[in-house]
């Protein structure tokens, strides 16, 4: 379920060049092959704000009003890498799920197989992000060549982003297109499926040491029940890492991710986890991977991850 590389606004899908982001507003309305940065829709606003915005535009359930206060100081500090960190140290969870189910509709809801039917043979971060993930999963993943290791990447792609050479016992694919999953050379199987139609995940239980999703979290729309699955099919102590950015084809993503920002993205995926097998998983946590750029801009890049407990 990766998206294309980014691409202006009105581009055609072949475009790879990467608009200058910095002030870029996220319509929910944008060209639907345009994958450009996730964000508030209204970046000068801080966070708080935001989202006494999106609750007064009936985005949000009730109960995230009290997140919008109470976790206020940890969020509105986005900027400072530290601080998107924090946003799980003290989440404050609601006693229920916070979220809607339009929370989960996105402006094109055609089905996934058409617009992921033609093979895009693409990246879809950036080089420095690239390789900070690259970079953080040879720090997490069992030791390359461990044969009853077993490693399991959803929404899965030609490349998975993993350390060079990488080799485990078992590494599957499962994504949504047969000739870039065919082409992807670290993966021993793979299998072609839309969990946005079936959540369910084609394998036995405890079947995995980890899996991992690359920037596509935000486009899936039955979220708890794929964490639930991803649960079922972790071996215990296992673990599941969700990398995101800020790109997106906003079309594609669900409207509760084009309307928030990164601090509030991190919380929203800690909550699937928190939320989808309550008392199973460990408390998730985040890391924030930027790369440090020298020159320039780089996709920031962040990781939420939760173990499955024994």
């Amino acid at each position: 379920m990766h998206a294309l590389a980014a691409a202006p606004v009105g581009a055609p899908p072949s475009a790879t060049t990467r608009p200058n982001t910095s002030s870029v507003r996220v319509p929910l309305l944008a060209h639907r092959s345009s994958q450009i940065t996730c964000a508030s829709a209204q970046p000068s606003m801080n966070a708080v704000g935001r989202r006494v915005a999106l609750l007064g535009s009936g985005l949000l359930g009730a109960s995230a009003m009290q997140l919008a206060g109470r976790r206020g100081t940890a969020a509105s500090a986005a900027s400072a890498k530290t601080d998107i960190e924090k946003v799980l140290d003290d989440p404050r969870w609601p006693e229920q799920f916070p979220f809607r189910p339009e929370n989960f509709a996105r402006y094109d809801e055609t089905p996934d197989t058409y617009f992921y039917s033609q093979p895009r043979f693409v990246t879809h971060i950036d080089d420095g992000a690239i390789k900070a993930l690259t970079k953080f999963y040879g720090e997490v993943f069992p030791p390359s060549g461990t044969q009853t290791a077993a490693v399991l990447d959803i929404c899965s792609s030609w490349v998975s982003h993993y350390p060079e050479g990488y080799k485990a016992g078992r590494v599957a694919g499962l994504g949504m297109n047969e000739s870039e999953l065919a082409r992807n050379v670290q993966l021993t199987e793979f299998s072609v499926k839309d969990l946005n139609v079936d959540p369910r995940l084609p394998y036995e239980d405890n079947s995995f040491d980890v899996i991992t999703n690359c920037v596509s979290v935000d486009y899936l729309n039955k979220p708890l029940e794929i964490f639930r699955e991803m649960h079922r099919v972790l071996k215990p102590g296992g673990t599941a890492y969700m990398s995101f950015s800020n790109r997106c084809f906003p079309t594609k993503a669900i409207a509760l991710w084009t309307a928030t920002g990164d601090a509030d993205h991190v919380w929203i995926v800690g909550s699937y986890f928190h939320y989808s097998v309550p008392g199973g998983w460990s408390e998730p946590s985040c890391k924030d991977i930027t790369p440090k750029a020298m020159f320039g801009r780089t996709d920031p890049m962040y990781v939420v991850m939760a173990t499955k407990k024994a």
